[in-house]
């Protein structure tokens, strides 16, 4: 009541509407002072199943999730957008087959589906931007993969780091409010939340950044200077099979000194980037998540050090830098609660409720 405004008729009816379409379901009385006990609501979690995917750099990952992102089920393969979007979205779907099938559910069973790409999304439409950086996925519209398999689920897609960087703000168990996420990988990606909210920017294109050459001359992009692929093309170069970027922290994790010296450098590159974004935003936190972060404080310490050196005092004061308290599976998360966020959005669900359905599954169709 407090929060919406509402009367105390107005929520009792709209909570009816929401248990009479089994949305929510009670949870229980809580402690009273006096008078009738207060009751405790929830979002009914086991009334479908949602369906998560991940696609990285080089490596993707599936999850089935309930109706509030807890997950279920999770498969991955090192696989990647240069195999083109046909062959990710094919082996996505059989693998969500089969994980449906050892939870006992079915494709009706699937409600939403949110997608994590590692580009530029106009999320009004879900059709990709252009131009990515695997010219095969110019312009896809991923609803046309899934339509044959879950013509009926709600589906959201979004650049994987704004996924990423969601879940880490609202499942990171901190809290915070303003956060740069950076997904470090074969690629690089960065993302906003800003006042509790992904800043996508007017495109979808916010956090694809650039930086200026050394000696001046037209700025670079700054995958071609920090990033997985950086490392990685160095590495081959030199004689290393290297192929993801589970492969470079392999490396670094056995003390491989190239690897490192490699990756101090990427940190140092990237730290120095984020010094002005920092500047520019302020941030509670920077959060880095992707496969390179989990190299740990090989990567990290250069990030950190950069980003203190240059950024002003002011904007560094409080500022942490850190892992992602979700992992690898930050990703996944987000993009269910992508999903979740369709599902539930608002005009959807009231639709639902004034048409008298009483099953979430219609508001689906």
């Amino acid at each position: 009541m407090e929060r919406l405004g509402w009367s105390r008729i107005t929520l009792a009816r709209r909570l009816e509407e929401l248990l009479n379409a089994s949305i929510i379901m009670s949870v229980g009385q809580l402690d009273s002072r006096g008078g009738r006990p207060p009751e405790k609501f929830a979002v009914k979690p086991d009334s479908g199943v949602m369906l998560a995917l991940d696609i990285g750099g080089s490596h993707s990952m599936v999850a089935i999730t309930d109706l509030v992102s807890t997950i279920l089920s999770v498969d991955q393969a090192d696989i990647g957008p240069s195999q083109g979007p046909a062959e990710i979205f094919e082996w996505a779907g059989q693998v969500f087959d089969h994980m449906l099938q050892r939870l006992g559910k079915t494709r009706d069973d699937v409600l939403a589906i949110g997608v994590g790409v590692p580009g530029p999304v106009d999320t009004a439409t879900g059709r990709l931007a252009s131009p990515q950086v695997d010219k095969q996925w110019d312009g896809v519209t991923v609803r046309d993969y899934f339509t044959s398999r879950y013509g009926h689920a709600v589906l959201a897609v979004d650049r994987d780091v704004n996924t990423m960087t969601l879940a880490e703000a609202r499942r990171g168990g901190v809290g915070y409010q303003d956060i740069v996420g950076v997904k470090a990988g074969i690629g690089i990606g960065l993302g906003f939340v800003l006042d509790g909210a992904v800043y996508r920017g007017a495109r979808g294109g916010a956090g694809d950044l650039s930086r200026p050459r050394i000696g001046g001359g037209r700025l670079q992009r700054l995958e071609t200077v920090a990033s997985g692929a950086v490392v990685r093309a160095e590495l081959v170069a030199r004689g290393y099979k290297v192929r993801t970027g589970a492969d470079i922290v392999e490396l670094a994790m056995s003390g491989d000194h190239r690897t490192l010296a490699l990756l101090e450098e990427t940190g140092t590159t990237l730290g120095q980037t984020l010094a002005d974004i920092v500047g520019l935003i302020n941030p509670e936190a920077v959060i880095i998540g992707g496969s390179l972060a989990a190299a740990g404080e090989p990567f990290l310490t250069p990030i950190r050090e950069a980003i203190y050196a240059g950024a002003r005092e002011f904007a560094t004061q409080d500022l942490v830098v850190e892992p992602s308290r979700l992992g690898a599976e930050a990703g996944l998360t987000g993009a269910s609660l992508l999903a979740q966020d369709a599902l539930f959005a608002p005009d959807r669900i009231s639709r639902l409720t004034h048409s008298g359905a009483t099953s979430l599954a219609l508001a689906s169709v």
